[in-house]
């Protein structure tokens, strides 16, 4: 006995309305076993059928060994992961903002180093200040790949001169705070 082979379609993911289909083979011991899934859909690339295939496997091995597969199918129409999730959370970072706080170790060659800081706040839509006393903190608010990019340069790029006069990257650089900016509320 091989068991059975259920084909459930299925419209997930609300507005956008993607069509999978799931096939779920439910073994001679099921539901003492987790069902085998396979994952298609015309709208969605192999890799992310396949990752979705995972989640659901990973989610049915979670579950009381009990009928589940109603459960799994219930989970993917919640489930904001079957283009990936990344896109999405992508899309939602450009849109937000987002409050970072770095701590330099030093600047030597102030002028260069200030220079650049400003160009990159501008290139890349940040607001930025730079607190500058025993400890040295740049202050960004933008969009959160913008922040990323803005660090990533810092550790890159040749934006200092260290104690023998050589140009050199940001290396101590440290993020001390990311988060969400609170959005800004009438008190009242």
């Amino acid at each position: 006995q091989d068991g059975l082979v259920v084909q459930i379609n299925s419209t997930v993911g609300g507005e956008r309305g993607l069509d999978i289909s799931l096939l779920f083979h439910l073994h001679p011991r099921y539901p003492s076993c987790p069902p085998g899934i396979s994952v298609s859909s015309t709208a969605l690339s192999r890799t992310q059928c396949h990752n979705i295939r995972q989640k659901l496997l990973d989610q049915a091995a979670a579950l009381p060994p009990e009928p589940r597969v109603h459960q799994l199918v219930e989970w993917l129409q919640i489930a904001e992961d079957y283009r990936g999730g990344e896109e999405e959370v992508k899309e939602r970072e450009k849109e937000e903002e987002w409050t970072a706080v770095l701590l330099l170790d030093h600047i030597r060659a102030q002028n260069r180093y200030i220079g650049l800081l400003e160009r990159w706040t501008q290139q890349l839509q940040l607001t930025g200040r730079l607190l500058l006393g025993r400890s040295i903190l740049v202050i960004l608010q933008g969009a959160r790949p913008n922040i990323k990019e803005f660090c990533c340069l810092l550790k890159t790029v040749k934006v200092d001169v260290d104690s023998s006069g050589k140009k050199c990257k940001e290396r101590m650089m440290k993020v001390l705070i990311e988060t969400l900016s609170s959005s800004s509320c009438g008190h009242g």
